[in-house]
């Protein structure tokens, strides 16, 4: 990773710039080309040092759910439960935390009524119960990683 590749990833934690070409935007701000800055980030990407670039969206505005979760997975079982949780659309991520609950995960539906029905299918498909962690309420947190 060089001086480019931090400067784009410190800057992007803080969105594309809202402009009809927001690239050529960036370019100018970075002093470089939008082309290179694309191909940079696909490298980041590519090679792990990135995991996502997209937007953000608030799915509640958009009339969707999503909601945090976990299961309590016998060992032997997490990595074939991780690939069920992993095949299903409103699974957004899991991951292993080191808890009884070692398999978290967020669910993310079209409708409210979409996650009790995914728990359902979940909690029938591995045969765990899942604890779910609704969000009670919302912040707004700014959070930047320099690099």
């Amino acid at each position: 990773m060089d001086e480019l590749d931090r400067h784009l990833i410190n800057r992007l934690q803080h969105g594309l710039p809202l402009v009809p070409r927001p690239w050529e935007a960036l370019a100018e701000e970075l002093d470089s080309q939008p082309e290179l800055l694309r191909q940079r980030l696909q490298a980041l990407l590519d090679d792990g040092s990135l995991t996502r670039f997209g937007p953000m969206f608030d799915i509640e505005r958009l009339d969707g759910a999503f909601t945090l979760a976990a299961l309590s997975v016998p060992e032997p079982r997490f990595e074939q439960v991780a690939a069920q949780l992993q095949a299903l659309t409103e699974v957004a991520h899991n991951y292993r935390r080191e808890h009884a609950w070692n398999m978290w995960f967020v669910l993310a539906c079209e409708t409210p009524g979409g996650i009790a029905s995914t728990i359902r299918h979940i909690e029938s498909m591995t045969g765990l119960p899942v604890l779910n962690l609704p969000k009670e309420e919302t912040y707004h947190v700014g959070l930047h990683l320099p690099v």
